[in-house]
């Protein structure tokens, strides 16, 4: 059997096995269904429409000792590709000199990406810094592999006056530390039909 007759047996065999709706069909009597078939029918996990993810820690130059860090863990689920705003997740950041310093969590309400660059924004639901606590603040990545880059929106908007807009975050401005970490964006892929 040449390699041309070898697909159409399996693509034969995928077609008897499906029915019209792409469901698997089956009579008592039938035999099990060919392994070809089992892999088209079984469910695949269903892929991310975007998604950020990664720590780092920002550059500063000596003898600067800051420990400015960045952590992410946003997703946008398949279904809800058509809406950012359906953005699930949280991210965490935290700015320490000699001991002293601040953290926020915050819980993510939108997520964009293009290609390398990721902007997410969220509502800080725990922090020990009064002038974030219940503010919406943004931040944009640029996945670069080992030189990431990073903005944030308290650079541009004071927190205590106004929250920034659903996904919307200055330009990354900040290179990440060398070794530090890594930011990994999934591109948002816009389905236009």
């Amino acid at each position: 059997m040449n390699r041309r007759t070898k697909i159409a047996a399996v693509a034969a065999a995928v077609l008897l096995t499906l029915g019209a709706g792409g469901v698997a069909v089956a009579s008592a009597d039938d035999a099990p269904a060919p392994a070809a078939a089992s892999a088209v029918v079984s469910k695949s996990p269903v892929a991310e429409a975007a998604a950020l993810t990664g720590t780092a820690k920002l550059y500063r130059p000596a003898p600067a000792d800051d420990d400015i860090t960045f952590t992410f863990d946003a997703h946008l689920a398949a279904k809800d590709v058509k809406d950012p705003k359906a953005a699930t997740g949280t991210f965490r950041f935290s700015h320490y000199t000699q001991g002293k310093g601040g953290y926020a969590l915050v819980k993510v309400d939108c997520l964009t990406t293009g290609g390398k660059v990721a902007v997410v924004t969220g509502r800080v639901i725990e922090t020990d810094v009064p002038e974030f606590k219940d503010r919406r603040v943004g931040v944009s990545v640029h996945d670069m592999g080992r030189h990431d880059r990073l903005g944030y929106s308290w650079l541009a908007v004071d927190p205590e006056k106004e929250d920034v807009s659903p996904c919307s975050s200055p330009a990354p401005f900040e290179r990440v530390k060398a070794g530090s970490g890594d930011f990994r964006v999934v591109p948002w892929a816009i389905p236009y039909n």
